[in-house]
């Protein structure tokens, strides 16, 4: 599997054997620490801020806004005075922004965009299946914005799926 920088292996968005999506780690403390800057932003947040405010591990932490500084998503300032920031207002970043920047693309199957794969047999149309869910996915979380999480207002679509899916 490919890594990012080195060190983590690469991971998307997969669907698991209950039929769920399941967002990696990484994921998900990425989107947390975005929502920490964009609560302040402009304002520089440190990472032991972060850490502090989403129980978030230091280490781990510390090789995720890497990754989104290397996105261009966060600005960075070193020294006494330094921390993070958004690059952006946050309502110009969405969630995918966001999960692409740490996990690379949103869905892959067997480490390939679905759009590559080719199947033959009684399978011949599964790419359609795969391709249907990455633009399902990408409905919802090219969509959403920091803003809008940091303060629920969603589009009604949005919460009308998450209360049919038993939220």
């Amino acid at each position: 599997m490919p890594t990012r920088g080195g060190v983590f292996p690469q991971r998307t968005l997969l669907w698991t054997k209950n039929g769920g999506v399941h967002i990696t780690a990484r994921g998900e403390y990425a989107v947390r620490a975005m929502l920490t800057l964009a609560a302040t932003y402009p304002h520089l947040v440190t990472v032991d801020q972060v850490v502090a405010q989403q129980q978030l591990p230091r280490k781990f932490l510390g090789a995720i806004l890497t990754d989104l500084r290397r996105a261009d998503l966060i600005l960075t300032q070193r020294g006494p005075d330094g921390g993070s920031r958004l690059n952006r207002e946050p309502s110009q970043i969405s969630i995918a922004d966001v999960i692409r920047a740490v996990e690379g693309p949103l869905a892959q199957v067997r480490g390939q965009r679905p759009d590559h794969v080719t199947y033959t047999g009684v399978a011949t149309h599964l790419q359609t299946v795969w391709l249907a869910t990455r633009a399902h996915l990408r409905a919802v979380l090219d969509h959403v914005s920091l803003e809008q999480v940091l303060h629920g207002n969603f589009d009604p679509a949005l919460l009308e799926a998450a209360q049919r899916s038993g939220l």
